[in-house]
Order: structure tokens, then C-alpha cells, then sequence
């Protein structure tokens, strides 16, 4: 067995939460948590720093969500494996996290010798999913066969990024100073999102975002 260390870094905006798996995660023998982010763009900024083996990554986050987070993780830093760890035990969930690079999905109600166990098994080039989980994931293949895709899942990247974004309050300046885009792009953006999603208010977005899980209900 390899008794390298392996390298953990921590993403979870809940700091007691954070706390918490930190405090799992330094019992298990030869892992070290060597970077803890509040987002996912400080989760990027981190792994490029620290280079850690895994992610343990949590999907509804400010800013840059879990799932699309897993994806730039995937592009730029593709020997960082990636562990979600989610309140979201849907299928859904777990298929698009998945189809952006994730090499396993656990629950955050799961025990900790079964973290350990995902732990051990994406960092050996696994994949990893709970038994909580696949069977949902299962299911929600068989009843979609031959249905098209969710609403979700039709839109890109960088609309998924936008719609987050705005569901969060922040106006189109705050967005587009954020991106580095234009005033115009992301209007442009937030018209096609509109227009995908037949949605055509802020409100109805935001309750969209927060029915499909880029936020949190409560934010």
C-alpha cells in the first residue's frame, strides 16, 4: 500500500461545518488536510497552490458552485481527484456532478468509515459512490430513457455560472466586474438563460436556481 499522505483540501462555505469534516478527516491515518476554501474559487486558487490529491467538495457555494467548480478542476488540475460531498442525494445531482469529472459523490450524513473508504478509493484512481446515492442515480436513469435532458443541464458553463450569480442578488455590474465580461454580455446571457428556462423575471430565476440547487433557499 502507498503510505504517501494523502493530500485533502477542504470546500464547504459553512465554517463549522468545514470544522467538523476537518476534525473526521485527521483521524483517518495518512491523511493531511493541507487547504480549506469557502468557495469555489478560492478552492481553484488553493489546488493550484497546494496541489492537493483530493477535493472534497460540497455543491451549493457562493459565487462558483461545487459542480462547476469540479469541472475547472477537472480542465486544469485533471490529477485532482474530486470527492462531492452534498446534502443533494438526487440523482440528478449526482449524474451532472458526475458528467463534470467527479470521481465519487457521498452524502454528508455518511459515516465516517465510508468517507474514509471514498477517500481511499478516488485517490487510487476509483470512483466511488454511496450506496445512498447510486440507487436513486439508477433510478433516475431507467424513468429518463429516452427523455431529454433537465432544464439544467441545457445550459452552458457560463450561463449556469451567471444564473448562480444572479439568484444571489448581484446586480449585472457585480457580475459582469466579477467575470471580466461586459455589462452587454451578461445581459445577453441573462436574456438567452430567460429564454432557455421560459422564464422571464429576476424572481422567477432565482426560484429556479434554488429549486435546481445552485443556492441555497435560505441565502
Amino acid at each position: 500500500m502507498n503510505t504517501a499522505a494523502i493530500r485533502v483540501l477542504l470546500a464547504d462555505d459553512h465554517t463549522l461545518v468545514r470544522n467538523g469534516i476537518r476534525a473526521l478527516l485527521e483521524k483517518i491515518q495518512g491523511v493531511e488536510v493541507v487547504a480549506e476554501a469557502a468557495d469555489g474559487r478560492e478552492a481553484l486558487e488553493l489546488i493550484e497552490a497546494k496541489r492537493p490529491n483530493v477535493a472534497l467538495m460540497d455543491i451549493n457555494m457562493p459565487g462558483l458552485n461545487g459542480i462547476d467548480a469540479t469541472a475547472d478542476i477537472k480542465r486544469r488540475f485533471p490529477e485532482t481527484r474530486v470527492l462531492i460531498l452534498s446534502v443533494h442525494s438526487a440523482g440528478d445531482f449526482v449524474s451532472h456532478a458526475l458528467q463534470v469529472g467527479a470521481s465519487g459523490y457521498l452524502p454528508k450524513d455518511a459515516t465516517p468509515m465510508e468517507l474514509e473508504f471514498a477517500l481511499r478509493a478516488v485517490v487510487s484512481g476509483g470512483t466511488y459512490l454511496s450506496p445512498r446515492v447510486s440507487g436513486d442515480l439508477v433510478d433516475r436513469f431507467v424513468r429518463s430513457a429516452g427523455v431529454g435532458q433537465s432544464p439544467l443541464e441545457l445550459l452552458t458553463p457560463r450561463q449556469r455560472q451567471i444564473l448562480q450569480l444572479i439568484a444571489e442578488g448581484h446586480s449585472t455590474k457585480q457580475i459582469a466586474s466579477r467575470l471580466n465580461l461586459s455589462v452587454k454580455t451578461v445581459e445577453g446571457h441573462r436574456a438567452l438563460l430567460m429564454e432557455r428556462l421560459g422564464i422571464h423575471d429576476i424572481a422567477g430565476l432565482t426560484l429556479f436556481a434554488a429549486r435546481a440547487g445552485l443556492v441555497e433557499r435560505d441565502r
